[in-house]
């Protein structure tokens, strides 16, 4: 554990030191009750592969982003409220060790930090900023969560019919059931307002089954689903396209805690 925070203004110059590794992209995270619990790197497992990511604990919300060694900035910023933030614990796979899961309405996701110690401290951080946010506010747990993506190379065919994917038959992703299908599998859309109210998610032909025999208030917010991009086509950029660095774990510096 690191030092602890006495100093407000303390507190306050570290947040900004956050903000500015954003850059004029990123929102603003300075708010007079946040507090910054702790920052390091993790791995974070994309359709694609893991990538290196910078993640940032705070009292309230949990953020994360791309790293650029040389610069030293962020990019792509995300940030989830830790009510909607649900954690599950993992054994080691074959790709990744010290690993758990990450489950917000939007997205879901696996992480893994380079020590099985800054894993354990990563989420007992989260749980406990977690469950104090929640007795000291009004704000409600999430309760619709989504499913993690099945990754690209762990399926060279299509999920649903079985056509192999080639360089013009391209994978998709089912918004609702998480699986690798093709075009063809994959062209009807259906609204889950867990991730957007209006947008309708791409979604493939079996779950769209699935929900067109559900009653219809269900077939809007049953479904499980991953953050799309704000175009109209959804594969155009996905959050697992984004630019990124390579760092092997061993090289990364360990996990600061500040409370």
């Amino acid at each position: 554990m690191a030092h602890q925070l006495t100093l407000p203004r303390e507190n306050r110059d570290l947040i900004k030191a956050v903000d500015n590794s954003f850059g004029h992209l990123g929102k603003p995270l300075s708010q007079p009750d946040r507090v910054l619990i702790g920052q390091g790197r993790l791995t974070k497992l994309s359709r694609r592969g893991p990538k290196t990511k910078s993640f940032f604990l705070f009292n309230d919300v949990l953020v994360y982003g791309g790293i650029v060694l040389n610069g030293r900035w962020h990019k792509k910023q995300k940030i989830m409220p830790l009510e909607d933030v649900q954690l599950e614990d993992l054994e080691d796979s074959f790709n990744m060790k010290n690993q758990w899961l990450i489950r917000t309405p939007s997205k879901s996701f696996l992480v893994g930090a380079p020590t099985c110690q800054e894993k354990q401290e990563w989420m007992q951080h989260i749980e406990s900023c977690r469950s104090k946010l929640l007795q000291t506010s009004n704000r409600q747990p999430g309760s619709t969560f989504a499913v993690t993506w099945v990754p690209d190379k762990a399926s060279a065919i299509c999920m649903r019919c079985c056509s192999t994917f080639t360089v013009t038959h391209r994978r998709h992703h089912c918004r609702k059931c998480g699986f690798v299908v093709c075009n063809s599998c994959s062209k009807h859309r259906a609204l889950l307002r867990h991730i957007h109210p209006k947008k309708r998610q791409r979604i493939c032909r079996i779950c769209h089954s699935t929900l067109s025999n559900d009653t219809p208030g269900l077939a809007h917010v049953r479904g499980d689903s991953v953050e799309s991009s704000s175009s109209g086509e959804e594969d155009v950029v996905t959050f697992s396209e984004e630019d990124h660095v390579e760092e092997s774990m061993e090289d990364q510096a360990p996990t600061t805690w500040l409370h």
